[in-house]
């Protein structure tokens, strides 16, 4: 009787330490785990801005154009793996004057969009949108078949990288077939043609969403040294960016920007220099951290952080 609790205690101490894993992040900010069998769920949330998508098209106006922005915004808060950060705005303004400069002011206000925190911005254009309907001739209640159209163009400019990641035009496309009385004015006409636009609009973006998750999640994420307080360091990004307590990230230089000796152009960034490492200990502010020196020194303000 003796010998047989003995032994369960011994297997359920040996089962309790086998069930600890050590959790740590990789080069993209995710948190893993040392057991195969464990799920990623934990990301670093990028922070990214949307710009004001505008209307080229002859349908829909700039009640379109709103519906579709607002629409990705809605529908990138809804992963929960960004954060919306106004910045880019006030920075390079509209999609529109993004276009106008050839997209110019993107990499030329970079180095601002970096030190400001942010890591990616997403633009476009509504390159064209249509609605055709069809209706029998004859009859009190005509059959009537809408289709309906928007080709939406949507663009990613990496910050960190001073560059453009991606580029692609959706096709939202959405065929509806409704009964309307013969009877019906022309106001409840306008009105069913301007929500069917609004929902392909919808579409388009929703189309965009795997695409812009699926390349955001390949980037680095990048923070920085707001200020240093005596031992104390403080990051700009914490408990809402998914920044953990005892994380570990290295303190980096700025990188420089390299250009081609014969055409002028941007090719990178090169890596910056690692000063050292920092600890995080504690939160401070609805999105910041303090951390600790953990090996190196030298850190100061404005410098760069990434996960190590």
């Amino acid at each position: 009787m003796f010998r047989t609790i003995c032994l369960n205690i011994v297997l359920l101490l040996l089962s309790s330490s086998c069930s600890k894993h050590v959790l740590k992040r990789n080069h993209r900010g995710q948190r893993v785990n040392t057991n195969r069998n464990y799920l990623n769920i934990d990301t670093i949330k990028k922070k990214v801005s949307i710009l004001a998508i505008f209307n080229e098209s002859h349908y829909g106006s700039d009640d379109l154009a709103v519906t579709v922005t607002e629409e990705l915004k809605k529908e990138v808060r809804k992963t929960n793996q960004f954060i919306l950060d106004p910045t880019g705005i006030k920075l390079y303004g509209s999609s529109k004057e993004v276009y106008s400069g050839g997209g110019v002011k993107l990499t030329q206000l970079a180095r601002k969009a970096r030190i400001a925190g942010l890591n990616i911005v997403v633009f476009g254009r509504i390159v064209d949108a249509k609605i055709r309907q069809k209706q029998d001739e004859i009859g009190i209640f005509r059959e009537i078949k809408s289709y309906s159209e928007v080709k939406l163009e949507l663009k990613m400019f990496d910050v960190i990288a001073n560059k453009e990641i991606f580029s692609e035009v959706l096709n939202g496309y959405t065929d509806d077939k409704t009964f309307k009385l013969f009877s019906q004015d022309r106001d409840n006409q306008l009105l069913y043609r301007r929500e069917l636009l609004r929902y392909t609009g919808k579409v388009a973006v929703r189309m965009a969403l795997p695409k812009i998750i699926a390349i955001s999640e390949k980037l680095d994420w990048m923070g920085r040294i707001a200020k240093v307080i005596g031992s104390k360091i403080y990051i700009n990004a914490g408990r809402s960016s998914g920044i953990q307590i005892s994380d570990i990230l290295k303190v980096m230089t700025e990188g420089q920007e390299i250009y081609d000796p014969e055409t002028g152009s941007l090719i990178g960034i090169s890596a910056g220099e690692v000063k050292g490492t920092i600890e995080i200990i504690d939160y401070f502010g609805p999105d910041g951290a303090i951390a600790v020196l953990h090996s190196g020194g030298s850190v100061l303000e404005g410098d760069f952080v990434q996960l190590y």
